[in-house]
Order: C-alpha cells, then structure tokens, then sequence
C-alpha cells in the first residue's frame, strides 16, 4: 500500500522518507490507547490516522512553504516519529491479540468465495490501487499532479494548485502508511516500534522499477503494482538460491542506482535529439 501514495508523490517530483517510521508508528498510538482502556478499538484507529494527516501537513508545509528540499523534510520526520515510537514504549512491542473488533475483520479478515480464500488486506489493497489510478489516470486531479512534478512554475501560471496538491498527496502518503501499519500489526499480533525500518528506499525502488521518474512529472499505478511484484519475487528468489536474505538491500539499491542512470542516460538523449 505504502507504494501506492508514494506513486502519487513521486509524480509531483517529491519523496516521503517518513513513510516506513509512520507505519511503525501508528499502531503503536491505536494499541496504546485501546490496551491502556483510554479508547476503543476503533476510535484508537481513528486517532493514529489523524496522526498521520498532522504527520503529512507538517511535512508538506515545510516542503512547500519554507522550501526545504522533502529527502531532507521527511528524513527528519523519520527521525522523529521514529523516536517517539521507540521512547512512548521503551523499545518493546505492544500486545494486539486481546482485541475482540469488527474493526479487525474490516481489515485483515479472511472471506471465502467458493473454495478461494481471500484476506481483506488484499481487497483493500486493490481498491486504493484503482481509485489511486482513476486519479493519476483519469480525473482531473491527475493532471495536476503530473503538472506540479513536470514544471512548478509553469503549473502555477496556468492555474494549478500546485502547494494544496503536493500537501494533500503529503498526507495521503502518510494516511496511507498508517492504514498499511495498522493492518500490518492486527496480521502479525504485534506493534513493533521498529516495524517498517527501511521500508521507506524499498517503496521508492519499487516505485522507481514500476516507471514513475525520479524528477516528478510521469508516474503510473500499474507500473507500480508491476514493481512491487517484481522486487517482492526477486526476494523470495535470492532467498530459494542460497543467498542470504540480508543481501536484498543490495539489490534494492543497485536497482535504484541503475533505474537513475537509466533515466539520466533517456533525458540526455530526449534533449540531444530535440
């Protein structure tokens, strides 16, 4: 799901370092408040996606209002969410297998059509993919998002909003990721402070690898979900070859470095030839 908002972002020539600390620590909050009896369930969720929208104002207006770069915005957001999750539970993971909700059914529960078995995360996850696609694709809003990572200025002149878009894909980035920890958490019957560390170059890699540029300006749904298969196999396939699982990152970052030179070799040879 985190790939999803980060497509968005990415087209608008932004990126979200802060994406895999938000996951992480969203359903810290939500499990705090329900196993310390402060909050249902469900108004716990509630509370931990409004943290992600104050997560994706914040970054937001300093990207667009104080003009600081997002890599360096967010990976100090990283930083500080990060910290809060690690300090509000002293490092340790916070239970979730007590909780009796509809909320978890809604979220990560199991429906059988015939004799096929479906978990609801992957219904949820197809559901944001289209409507994510229908508003880069189709909607107008697409367009919008497509002008402010081509060309700011150029968007602004011709009456893009491009501060209100790229703060509001800010927050989508954010909400997202949290909605991505909570239902992470509820399958795994733990919150982890230090879940999601590292996800946040994984995204971008799958991203990248799915065609949406690196400078902004062209991105695309379905290359991401591509992508995502793509890295997500590549994984399970330098495990099946004997090669240690920690040298994934390896790959993720040979990949993002390739995928750059690639795009800086393509706009080379576009201008060369115009």
């Amino acid at each position: 799901m985190l790939t999803l908002g980060m497509t968005l972002l990415m087209t608008a020539g932004e990126f979200d370092l802060s994406v895999g600390s938000v996951f992480g620590f969203a359903p810290i909050i939500m499990w705090t408040l329900y196993n310390t009896h402060l909050a249902p369930l469900e108004v716990g969720f509630i509370v931990a996606l409004l943290f992600a929208v104050v997560v994706g104002i914040a970054n937001g207006w300093f990207v667009t209002y104080l003009k600081i770069p997002s890599f360096l915005v967010t990976l100090g957001m990283l930083l500080v969410v990060r910290g809060t999750a690690l300090y509000i539970t002293d490092g340790f993971p916070q239970r979730t297998w007590t909780a009796d909700s509809p909320l978890m059914k809604i979220l990560v529960g199991e429906f059988s059509i015939g004799d096929l078995s479906i978990y609801a995360s992957l219904l949820w996850f197809i559901l944001f993919a289209v409507v994510f696609w229908y508003i880069l694709t189709v909607a107008k809003a697409g367009n919008w998002i497509q002008a402010a990572g081509g060309n700011p200025e150029a968007a602004r002149a011709r009456g893009v909003k491009v501060t209100q878009t790229k703060i509001a894909l800010f927050v989508l980035s954010a909400v997202i990721s949290a909605w991505a920890g909570i239902t992470s958490s509820i399958r795994v019957s733990a919150a982890n402070p230090n879940s999601g560390t590292g996800y946040e170059l994984e995204v971008i890699a799958m991203v990248v690898i799915g065609g949406t540029a690196l400078t902004g300006g062209r991105g695309t749904i379905i290359g991401t979900v591509i992508g995502v298969l793509i890295l997500r196999t590549m994984r399970n396939g330098i495990v099946l070859v004997g090669v240690p699982g920690l040298a994934y990152n390896i790959f993720v970052g040979g990949i993002i470095l390739a995928m750059m030179a690639l795009h800086s070799w393509l706009e080379r040879r576009h201008h060369a030839g115009t």
